[in-house]
């Protein structure tokens, strides 16, 4: 074999192989009495057709077979002499070799990996947010996990704010009713923005078994186009009118939360543990990602394309398997890839630095480490040992916390080095729609 490696650009490489078409000739020959000990031929028992017939019905594809092969065997013989790191997949490619016979020549263009130099992180300013969790954090989720638990009970009164009301109604445009217009026995909560405001409004104040004609205008922007920027009249009917009720916070209701005794004091102790899980590890997100940025920010780095169009047919993959899990149908919706490339490229530099950092700085993940991982893992669980047990059954389950262990190494080796600042973050907005 001879190899010639050429620089394309950038990462860009070719190697052009030359290999003996002696070499390949005898190992088609060979691999052809091998197929001709089984081949069924008609008019020839199995295994007793002479080679140059079954070279007639198989030499096309055996030669193509072997081809192959060498193709694959060689270049990668190449590739491991010249000490090359192949980004993504190679493009083959037959030479043409007319003056001389003997040989059989090939190209293969491909990528290479970037060096990768992580710049100065000395000067480098992060922020770390930082969110404390008082007795105020622990009342406001109390009042959540009673929110959960509303009950509503019937009152003979007008509904108001906060009201679950049971209606039917009728909606037209220029006297026509239109598709989704209409519904019986329909139910929602006043004020929590389910229905238009012009709809909730003229609900309001509205009682039992009345009836009433509400004038709705559609939003410009309105979903559907049908209906967007114009005025509708709904006929509405309400037929039940009820009062939320939120639980008392007593044993009760410490009890309905897993608390067995009922110790009200416990349930504040255990909420306020899952509060501070849960506010760690959106913390520990927000800071990974400031890091990350960071990284990003001080190397710079020439990706292969190869990686990043592997990266976005991946992303593309993952959106349609979402779409799929809400009940879109992914093939109806159209995702052209240039909405994932700068995702992509994302993703693919930091994969490339993260190795980087990890191999120059001996950041591996340790044994103790994982199994803290999981053991930090399995604490909102019931049975946190069957948990720990299950990850540990498996070593692909452990690729997961191993990466997640190998990325916090990662963070706290750059918090080392950089200049770090601390920032107040509310707990409202660290917590966002839970709150």
């Amino acid at each position: 074999m001879q190899a010639q490696l050429e620089t394309l650009s950038g990462l860009e490489r070719r190697l052009n192989i030359v290999l003996p078409m002696a070499d390949i000739d005898a190992q088609v020959v060979e691999r052809l009495k091998r197929v001709a000990r089984t081949a069924k031929i008609q008019g020839f028992r199995p295994g007793k057709a002479p080679i140059k017939i079954v070279e007639q019905s198989y030499g096309a594809q055996v030669r193509e077979e072997v081809l192959g092969e060498q193709v694959q065997q060689n270049f990668y013989r190449a590739v491991a002499e010249q000490k090359l790191r192949v980004a993504g997949y190679p493009r083959f490619e037959s030479v043409s070799n007319e003056d001389n016979a003997d040989l059989f020549k090939f190209a293969a263009t491909f990528e290479v990996y970037p060096e990768v130099k992580v710049g100065e992180l000395a000067g480098k300013e992060i922020e770390k947010p930082v969110t404390p969790v008082t007795d105020a954090e622990v009342d406001k989720t109390i009042d959540i996990l009673r929110k959960q638990r509303t009950r509503f009970t019937r009152v003979e009164r007008a509904a108001a704010d906060g009201d679950r009301v049971i209606i039917d109604f009728k909606g037209t445009v220029d006297g026509v009713a239109f598709e989704g217009g209409s519904a019986e026995n329909f139910p929602f909560v006043i004020g929590q923005g389910q229905m238009l405001a012009d709809f909730e409004n003229g609900v309001k104040g509205m009682k039992e078994d009345e009836s009433r004609d509400v004038n709705v205008s559609f939003p410009a922007e309105y979903h559907s186009k049908e209906l967007a920027g114009k005025d509708a009249v709904f006929t509405i009917t309400v037929k039940n009118v009820a009062e939320a009720q939120l639980p008392e916070v007593d044993a009760e209701f410490a009890k309905q939360l897993g608390i067995e005794d009922g110790d009200v004091e416990k349930m504040r102790a255990e909420i306020r543990k899952n509060i501070e899980r849960e506010v760690k590890r959106r913390l520990s997100a927000r800071t990974k990602e400031n890091v990350m940025q960071a990284l990003l920010d001080v190397t710079e780095i020439d990706l292969p394309k190869a990686l990043v169009e592997l990266e976005v047919g991946r992303l593309m993959d993952q959106a349609r398997r979402d779409l799929e899990a809400r009940g879109i149908k992914a093939k109806d919706m159209p995702l052209p890839a240039e909405l994932f490339a700068k995702q992509a490229e994302r993703r693919v530099a930091l994969g490339l630095i993260l190795a980087e950092v990890v191999k120059a700085n001996e950041l591996d993940a340790k044994p103790e480490q994982i199994e803290a991982m999981i053991k930090e893992f399995a604490e909102s669980y019931e049975q946190p040992e069957d948990v720990l047990k299950w990850y540990y059954e498996s070593p692909d389950r452990l690729e997961g916390p191993t990466s997640m262990v190998l990325e916090d190494n990662v963070v706290q080796f750059v918090l080392g080095k950089a200049k770090v600042s601390e920032k107040d973050l509310p707990f409202e907005e660290l917590m966002g729609n839970q709150a």
